[in-house]
C-alpha cells in the first residue's frame, strides 16, 4: 500500500518510517512532486492535520495522513500548543522557540508539560483521527544533542532522560507521535492489510 505523509520535516519523515511495516510503501510531499507550502491555518492540531492530509488527497489523489503536533504547558494555560513551531515568531526555528520557552518559565515552579500529536488519516475517501500524548516536563536547560524541536529541553514521565538524549527507537516507543503512529499502523494491519 503507498500513503503520503504530507510533511517535509526530514526528522519527522526518518521517525515514522522506522515505524511502519514494510507492506506500506511511505511517499513523502517531495516523492509525489508537491513543492506547495501547506498553511496551517487553524486553532487546534486536529484541524492543521486534517487540512494538510484533505489538501493532499485533493490536489494529488492519494492515500495519505498527516499530523500535528504541540508542546502543552501546564503553568501557561497550555501553550505554546498549536503554535509550537512559530512559537518565537519569524524565523521560525527551534533554537528561538526552546530560548522563548526557558524565559517564559524561568520562575515558574510547575514545569509539567505534554506533548500532543494528531494524526489525520484519509484513505479510500474516508477520514480517520488518531491522538498521542506524551506526558512529561520542561527542563531548566537543553540535554542531548538528537532528536528535534523541543526535544532536549523536553523530559517525558518516568525517564531520566530528555528525548534528544534518546535514541530513535526508545523514542518512538513511548513519544507523542510515535503512538500516534503505532494507533495508525494498528488499523490499518487490521483493515486494509
Amino acid at each position: 500500500m503507498k500513503l503520503v505523509f504530507a510533511t517535509n520535516n526530514l526528522n519527522k519523515l526518518k521517525e515514522v518510517q522506522e515505524m511502519l511495516p514494510n507492506s506500506i510503501q511511505l511517499l513523502s510531499l517531495k516523492d509525489i512532486l508537491c513543492f506547495d507550502e501547506i498553511e496551517e491555518t487553524k486553532t487546534t492540531l486536529e484541524g492543521n492535520a486534517q487540512l494538510k492530509a484533505d489538501y493532499i488527497t485533493k490536489k494529488f489523489g492519494f492515500n495519505c495522513f498527516a499530523d500535528d503536533t504541540g508542546l502543552e504547558v501546564e503553568s501557561l494555560n497550555g501553550k505554546p500548543g498549536v503554535y509550537s513551531a512559530r512559537f518565537a515568531g519569524e524565523p521560525a526555528n527551534s533554537e528561538n522557540n526552546m530560548q522563548k520557552l526557558l524565559v517564559d518559565l524561568q520562575h515558574k515552579t510547575n514545569r509539567k508539560a505534554q506533548f500532543r500529536t494528531a494524526v489525520a488519516l484519509n484513505i479510500n475517501e474516508d477520514k480517520f483521527l488518531f491522538e498521542g500524548i506524551c506526558k512529561g516536563e520542561v527542563l531548566t536547560k537543553k540535554h542531548g544533542e538528537k532528536g528535534f524541536g523541543y526535544d532536549p529541553i523536553f523530559k517525558p514521565e518516568g525517564f531520566n532522560q530528555s528525548f534528544a538524549e534518546m535514541s530513535t527507537e526508545e523514542k518512538n516507543t513511548i513519544s507523542h507521535r510515535g503512538i500516534a503512529i503505532q494507533k495508525l499502523v494498528a488499523f490499518l494491519e487490521k483493515n486494509y492489510s
